[in-house]
């Protein structure tokens, strides 16, 4: 099997499998309870919670466990905007988010509020100046992934946080699933930041919000405390502990994984870059390890079932992306219609060997000559 599918989901690694498993079985109490069982679980999170903040560089009680990105997500955003909305009913963000950022952003347009969409520059980066001059007394959030999922955009994260240093009452969302272990952005200048353990070799159904210890959220979940204030249920002990794990091996020899991982999109580049009918969507601000391509005259899925005859494993748009004919990130950088319809994403991993990239090469070939020079 050759698997590049990387950024929809990645295999579980078995440190982390390994830790779920013993803390589950070791640990059985339920940590809200006041007995010895109950005790020793909730210091088994409170561990967890203290490498987190240690590998983040945050504070313990800033720390909020949830059931994935897509809940730290509607968390952050809902939760603004419900907490503050005396402040103002105005929000920014731009046209290369989640579809976990899309979909309460949209509810909320039906309740009343104001989106805002950033221009981007000719790269697909946020458009600074254009930033600024949106902000007004009402705004209360801005949303912007740091890396996109479909195409791999890095956004300034540094520079927009210290943009809006200069007004204090509104409050920076960043979405960090697709490059929390892959590249190191510094959260000096983050109010909120979402990530989830499946993108980083841990288990689905726990992922972090993080969010600085100034700022309130009204819950999604009510019904008492739980970790904290502003998620209630019972701790998922095990869960929580196997992405404290998860974490921490995600942010060992980053160089080195970026460096394998780049080393192995150039190669694949420069091999796809052969074909009259390929067009590369990915740009040098496109982190390495997701490339999107178009191959004009094939539709997307057509190639992803072509591939998995092959047992070769990519993927149309983002995983959790609603199902519609055109990618708007890559129209969105692109402004081309033909190129948003027909692309597909390749995402490597530090686990992807160059074997991998070539049994993919070989397949396209075959498949390119089959249905493209038919």
């Amino acid at each position: 099997m050759t698997y590049l599918d990387y950024s929809a989901t990645t295999p579980v690694n078995q440190e982390v499998l390994d830790s779920f498993n013993k803390v589950c079985l070791k640990y059985i109490g339920n940590p809200n309870s006041l007995h010895k069982l109950g005790i020793e679980a909730n210091e088994m999170i409170n561990k967890a919670t203290s490498q987190i903040a240690s590998l983040l560089n945050v504070r313990e009680n800033e720390i909020i466990y949830t059931s994935g990105s897509s809940e730290s997500n509607n968390l952050a955003i809902k939760g603004i905007a419900l907490k503050y909305r005396n402040r103002g009913n105005h929000i920014i963000t731009t046209n290369l988010e989640h579809s976990s950022i899309n979909g309460p952003l949209n509810y909320l347009i039906d309740n009343g509020y104001e989106v805002d969409f950033v221009k981007l520059d000719a790269n697909g980066l946020v458009d600074l100046d254009d930033l600024k001059r949106l902000i007004k007394d009402t705004t209360i959030l801005v949303s912007i992934n740091s890396v996109n999922s479909e195409i791999g955009l890095r956004q300034p994260i540094e520079k927009i946080g210290e943009l809006l240093k200069d007004y204090p009452r509104l409050f920076f969302h960043v979405d960090m699933t697709q490059s929390i272990g892959k590249v190191n952005i510094p959260l000096d200048n983050v109010d909120l930041m979402s990530f989830s353990a499946h993108k980083i070799y841990g288990l689905k159904g726990i992922g972090c919000l993080i969010k600085k210890e100034k700022i309130s959220l009204e819950p999604l979940i009510h019904g008492g405390k739980s970790t904290t204030i502003y998620r209630s249920g019972t701790p998922a002990v095990g869960l929580i502990c196997s992405i404290a794990k998860a974490l921490r091996l995600s942010l060992l020899e980053l160089d080195e994984k970026y460096k394998h991982v780049e080393n192995l999109n150039c190669y694949l580049k420069e091999h796809l870059k052969k074909y009259d009918y390929v067009r590369i969507n990915s740009n040098n601000k496109s982190i390495p390890f997701i490339l999107n391509i178009s191959v004009l005259g094939i539709k997307p899925e057509t190639l992803l079932h072509a591939l998995e005859e092959d047992d070769i494993y990519i993927s149309t748009q983002s995983a959790c992306s609603s199902n519609t004919t055109m990618s708007k990130a890559v129209f969105s950088l692109t402004h081309d219609e033909k190129l948003a319809k027909s692309s597909v994403r390749i995402s490597i991993s530090y686990l992807t060997t160059k074997d991998d990239i070539d049994n993919l090469l070989a397949s396209f070939n075959k498949i390119y000559k089959r249905l493209v020079l038919r």
